[in-house]
């Protein structure tokens, strides 16, 4: 007798059936039925995806209980920053709900302390539910909708392009407070970028989110992740323009500065532009902003010729000049993933 379905790598072959005049069944694998828990009974989704194929989902209980609660472990000897690294990975694996609970000796109040400080300042939509000596317990409480990818995106730009601009004043103006401002800021683009990454990572483990978190596909998935984390590297440079501001130990001469200047209003533009074209989805003005780092090379050219500084500024200043061309090649990685994620809009 030949059986129902045929093994080939990590696919099942299933043949359909015909009974009662008008219905058309098809039997499910009993490993699949013994690993979501359906019964006689259960109730069990179908979803019909844009390409055709036919999503089954098991009883919404099961889907949310696997991600429901994640338990983390700790002792009182534990490095902080350890356990707020595995409390991140457990936001972005899409856990709702996260228990930090003490094996043996209570939390110490450092640990406590570090914890509810960090998880206030980076994770989005996490709120400290109870706070005892034996027990942390993190709820994820923001749903998908109230803050899209595209929403998270062009927060994290704006801030991005301010830390920009206020470094490189910071940097004419001799101003250090403002300098210090920058670098405080970071923190801002990083937590939006722990957000990001999670709505990306669910939507890939769960497709029926990719339209809730704005996104057409989830093929742009990859896309976009990479974008989120240029637009942090991004921010990271304004960081280092700051820091080295600050390391400066003489002012930079009017010709230094417009130098750096220039390049500056170029790199960010096209920073501006390239993110606008993602959320255009614009293959032309995409393709524009990648031409433009040719002019990013020779006003660094124009640089490397004005007079030379005194040795202890001159490696701050070059890494100043570098950061800023960063931003502008980050600016052209963007273009170009929104070439691949817009190649649709040009061909016949």
């Amino acid at each position: 007798m030949t059986s129902l379905w045929q093994a080939k790598t990590d696919e099942e072959t299933r043949k359909v059936q015909f009974t009662g005049g008008s219905t058309y069944i098809i039997s499910l694998p009993k490993s699949w039925i013994s690993q979501n828990q359906v019964k006689k009974g259960s109730f069990i989704r179908f979803r019909q995806e844009e390409d055709g194929l036919l999503t089954i989902v098991p009883p919404i209980s099961v889907v949310q209980k696997k991600l429901e609660e994640a338990t983390i472990k700790v002792s009182a000897n534990d490095d902080t920053e350890m356990i707020t690294r595995k409390i991140v990975s457990a936001y972005l694996a899409g856990y709702s709900s996260i228990l930090v609970k003490a094996e043996k000796q209570p939390l110490s109040s450092k640990q406590r302390h570090e914890m509810k400080s960090f998880v206030r300042k980076m994770l989005i939509g996490t709120e400290i539910v109870e706070d005892t000596p034996n027990r942390l317990i993190l709820q994820v409480l923001l749903s998908f909708p109230e803050l899209t990818v595209d929403s998270a995106l062009r927060r994290m730009t704006v801030i991005t392009t301010s830390m920009h601009n206020d470094a490189v004043l910071g940097l004419k103006t001799n101003d250090i407070q403002l300098a210090k401002e920058v670098i405080l800021t970071d923190n801002e683009v990083d937590r939006f970028d722990l957000y990001v990454t999670r709505q990306l990572r669910t939507a890939i483990q769960n497709p029926r989110v990719t339209k809730e978190i704005g996104l057409e596909n989830g093929k742009d998935c990859l896309g976009y992740r990479i974008v989120t984390k240029l637009i942090e590297r991004t921010a990271d440079h304004a960081v280092n323009i700051a820091e080295d501001t600050l390391a400066l130990k003489n002012r930079l001469s009017d010709k230094h500065i417009q130098n750096v200047e220039q390049m500056s209003n170029l790199s960010i533009k096209m920073f501006n532009a390239a993110m606008e074209s993602l959320f255009k989805q614009d293959y032309n003005c995409a393709e524009s902003i990648i031409e433009s780092i040719r002019e990013i090379v020779a006003l660094e050219k124009e640089e490397i010729k004005a007079p030379e500084l005194a040795c202890e500024d001159a490696a701050n200043l070059r890494l100043i000049v570098e950061s800023v061309k960063r931003t502008a090649e980050y600016a052209c990685d963007i273009a170009e993933i929104v070439l691949n994620l817009s190649v649709d809009s040009i061909l016949e």
